[in-house]
C-alpha cells in the first residue's frame, strides 16, 4: 500500500492544523530489499506540536498510543547524538508525559516517567502536577520529598504545590513552602510571591498574605489582584477597597479581574458611592460591556439596595446569560420585589431560556415561595424534569421551602433521598425539625450528623438551641452551648445567647435569665434585651420587664418592640393606665409599629391579611365566620388572655371590653 496515499487520506479527515503537520513533504518512505515498509517521520518541533494539538482537542486517548509507539521506535529519542537533539528529544518526552497527565492516566504517566531515558526538573514537575491535580496528594508529596532531597526543584515546583494549598488544613504546608522559597532564593520571584499570597488567603492566613505582599520588591497586576481578591474573600472589604485605591495611584493598572474584585468589595460592604465611581472608571476604559463586568455591576447595585440601577444595566446589556439573569432574579427578591422575581422567573421559562440549577436554587431562596406550597411543588417538578435532583444546593432549597410551607414530611423525604449531603443540608433539616417543634428529632439528627463526620457550624447549634427552647430542654441546651465552645471551638454569637435567655424565659426562670445576661462575656445588645423582654411579656413579669424595656430602648430607640412588648405586659396585669402611657410614649418618640401580615394559600392563590383588615373582597363573610366561631371556642374551653386583646372600649378605669368582629 502506498504510504503517501494513506497519509493523504488521513489528512483529509483531520483539521487543517493537523493536515499541515502530516503533509507529504514531511513524510519519508523507507524500503527494505525483502518488503516495503511505509512510515512517516516528524521532526521534534512537529511532534511536540502534534502532541499539543491532540491534547487540546481531546484526541490523545486515541492517537496518543500511536504517537508514543512512533517515539519509542526512533533511536534519536534514546541516544541523542548532540546537545541540540538531546534538548529537542527532551521536549518531546515531556510533551508526551504532559498529555498522559492531562488525560488523568497517572499509571501510564508514572510508567513512562520511570522508562524515560532522559529527564529533567520539568519532567518531575509535570508528574508532580499530575498527582496533585488528581488529588493523589500522598504520592505527590512523596515525589516532592525526593525532588527536595536531590535538589531537583525550581520555582515552578513551589508554585505547583502552592496551587493546591487552598484550605485551612494546608496552612502549615504553605508556611513550609514559604520557608523553602526563602532558603532557595525563589521568594524574590514574582510568580512564587503571587502564589504565596493566594495560598495564604485561601488558607485563612490573611496576616501572612499581607506580609508577603508588603515584602515583595516587584509587583505586577496579578500580585495586586491576588491580594485585593484575597482580602475580599476573607470579608475584609474595606481593606480591599483601600488597596484598590492605592493601586490606582501607582504604575500598575488594574485589569478586568481587579475591577471584579473591587465591585465584589462594594457589594459586600454595601458601598454604593465607591461602586458608582468604579462604574464610571469602567465606562472610561470601555470595559463596562464585558458580560462578567455587567453581572458584577448588577450584583453590586442590587446588594446596595438600588435595584433600579441594576435593572437599567440588565435592560441595556446586549448579551444575557444565566449568571446575569440569576443576579437580577436574586436582586429583585432581596429588595422586596419577590412577586416580580417570581414573574421574572416565569418569563424566563416561557422565553425558553436555559434554566440551570443555580437559577432554581435562587428562586427557591425567595421567601415568597415560603407562602406558596403549590408554587414550591411546581418548582420541585421542574427540578425532577431538568434532572437537578443531584444538586445539593437545589435540594437544600427544597428542604427549606417545604419546611417553611408547613410540610415537614416532604422536607425529610428530600433530605433522605439526597445522594450527597453537605453541612448546609444537615443544618436545614435540623432547623426544619426545630421550626416544627420536634426538638428530640432535631437532637437525634444532630447525633447522626456527628457520626457521619460532618462538622457542625454555628448555625447548627443555633437551630439546636432553638429546638431545646421550644421543648423546655434547659439542661440539654446548656450542655450544647458548652460543647459548641469546648469541643468544636465555635465562639457563640449574640443569637446563641438569646436562645438560652429565651429558653429560661419560656420556663418562667426570669431571675436565671437575668443572671445569665449579667455573666455574658460581651455587652448585651438589643437582641439580648428583646429576648428577655419577650419572655417577660409571655409570663407578664412587670419588674424585670421594665428593666429590659429600658435597656432595649437605649440599645434600639427606633424599634417598636420594647413599647409593644411592655404594653402587652401591662395588659396581662390589667394595668391599663400604664399601657396607655407606654403607647403614648411610643408615639411621642415617633416610633411606629410595622404592620404584621398573615398569609394563607387556598387553591394556589395566596391571601394576605392585617389586623382589622376589610380590604379583602370576602371580608364581610370572613368576619361573619369569625363571629360564629368565637362562641364555639369559648364553649370548648378557650379563654383569651388579656395580653391578646386587640382593642378595648371605655376609659382605663373600667378596663377593656373585648370586641368580637
Amino acid at each position: 500500500m502506498n504510504s503517501r496515499w494513506v497519509i493523504q487520506k488521513l489528512s483529509s479527515h483531520l483539521p487543517s492544523c493537523l493536515s499541515t503537520v502530516l503533509s507529504p513533504s514531511k513524510i519519508l518512505i523507507r524500503q527494505s530489499p525483502r518488503y516495503q515498509v511505509s512510515t512517516f517521520l516528524l521532526n521534534h518541533v512537529d511532534l511536540s506540536h502534534l502532541l499539543s494539538i491532540c491534547g487540546r482537542e481531546g484526541w490523545f486517548p486515541h492517537l496518543g498510543p500511536c504517537l508514543h509507539a512512533s517515539i519509542v521506535k526512533n533511536p534519536e529519542f534514546f541516544e541523542p547524538v548532540d546537545a541540540d537533539i538531546h534538548r529537542n528529544a527532551l521536549v518531546v518526552w515531556n510533551s508526551l508525559l504532559s498529555q498522559y497527565v492531562k488525560c488523568a492516566k497517572l499509571v501510564d504517566a508514572l510508567k513512562l516517567f520511570d522508562e524515560m531515558p532522559i529527564r529533567d526538573v520539568i519532567s518531575q514537575n509535570i508528574l508532580f502536577y499530575g498527582f496533585l491535580r488528581n488529588r493523589e496528594t500522598d504520592s505527590g508529596f512523596v515525589l516532592l520529598k525526593q525532588m527536595l532531597g536531590s535538589g531537583g526543584f525550581d520555582q515552578a515546583t513551589l508554585t505547583i504545590v502552592l496551587s493546591v494549598c487552598d484550605k485551612p488544613k494546608f496552612c502549615l504546608v504553605t508556611k513550609m513552602i514559604h520557608a523553602l522559597a526563602v532558603l532557595s532564593g525563589y521568594d524574590k520571584e514574582i510568580s512564587v510571591g503571587n502564589k504565596l499570597i493566594t495560598s495564604y488567603f485561601k488558607c485563612g492566613c490573611s496576616v501572612s498574605a499581607k506580609q508577603v505582599f508588603n515584602e515583595m520588591e516587584h509587583r505586577n497586576v496579578i500580585t495586586w489582584t491576588a491580594v485585593i481578591s484575597g482580602l475580599i474573600e476573607n470579608e475584609l472589604n474595606e481593606d480591599g477597597l483601600r488597596l484598590f485605591s492605592l493601586m490606582r495611584r501607582g504604575l500598575v493598572h488594574p485589569n478586568s479581574v481587579t475591577y471584579l474584585s473591587a465591585l465584589a468589595a462594594c457589594s459586600g460592604s454595601q458601598r454604593i458611592v465607591e461602586g458608582k465611581q468604579i462604574h464610571a472608571l469602567l465606562w472610561k476604559f470601555g470595559i463596562e460591556s464585558e458580560l462578567c463586568i455587567e453581572s458584577a455591576l448588577m450584583d453590586m447595585y442590587s446588594k446596595c439596595g438600588s435595584i433600579e440601577d441594576a435593572w437599567k444595566i440588565f435592560e441595556s446589556t446586549e448579551e444575557v446569560d444565566e449568571v446575569s439573569m440569576t443576579v437580577i432574579l436574586v436582586g429583585l427578591a432581596q429588595n422586596g420585589s419577590e412577586e416580580e422575581a417570581i414573574q421574572f422567573f416565569i418569563r424566563m421559562l416561557q422565553a425558553g431560556v436555559e434554566i440551570d440549577a443555580n437559577v432554581v436554587s435562587a428562586v427557591l431562596g425567595v421567601s415568597f415561595i415560603d407562602n406558596s406550597l403549590g408554587l414550591g411543588k411546581q418548582l420541585h417538578n421542574l427540578v425532577i424534569k431538568r434532572k437537578f435532583s443531584g444538586n445539593a444546593f437545589v435540594n437544600n432549597g427544597l428542604i427549606n421551602m417545604y419546611s417553611k410551607c408547613g410540610d415537614l414530611n416532604d422536607s425529610l423525604t428530600v433530605f433522605r433521598r439526597m445522594p450527597k449531603r453537605n453541612y448546609v443540608s444537615w443544618n436545614s433539616m435540623i432547623a426544619a425539625f426545630a421550626r416544627h417543634g420536634h426538638g428530640l428529632a432535631a437532637l437525634n439528627l444532630y447525633e447522626e450528623m456527628i457520626t457521619q463526620d460532618v462538622k457542625p457550624t454555628d448555625v447548627t447549634f443555633l437551630s439546636l438551641l432553638h429546638a431545646c427552647s421550644h421543648v423546655g430542654l434547659i439542661d440539654t441546651g446548656r450542655e450544647l452551648l458548652n460543647v459548641m465552645q469546648d469541643v468544636h471551638g465555635i465562639e457563640p454569637r449574640t443569637e446563641h445567647y438569646a436562645c438560652i435567655i429565651d429558653m429560661f424565659g419560656r420556663a418562667g426562670l426570669m431571675k436565671e435569665a437575668k443572671s445569665f445576661i449579667d455573666s455574658l462575656p460581651m455587652k448585651p445588645d438589643c437582641i439580648i434585651w428583646q429576648a428577655l423582654l419577650g419572655a417577660c411579656s409571655f409570663h407578664g413579669e412587670t419588674e424585670v420587664g421594665q428593666y429590659a424595656a429600658e435597656q432595649l430602648i437605649q440599645s434600639a430607640p427606633d424599634s417598636s418592640a420594647a413599647h409593644i412588648l411592655m404594653a402587652n405586659i401591662y395588659s396581662a396585669r390589667g394595668k391599663w393606665k400604664e399601657r396607655a402611657k407606654t403607647i403614648k410614649r411610643m408615639k411621642a418618640m415617633g416610633v411606629t409599629k410595622e404592620t404584621g401580615i398573615s398569609s394563607i394559600e387556598i387553591e394556589n392563590k395566596t391571601h394576605s391579611f392585617v389586623v382589622m383588615d376589610k380590604l379583602h373582597p370576602q371580608a364581610e363573610a370572613i368576619y361573619d365566620v369569625l363571629a360564629e366561631l368565637f362562641p364555639v371556642m369559648i364553649d370548648e374551653g378557650y379563654r383569651p388572655g388579656k395580653r391578646f386583646i386587640l382593642s378595648y372600649t371605655g376609659d382605663d378605669r373600667n378596663g377593656p371590653s373585648f370586641l368580637v368582629p
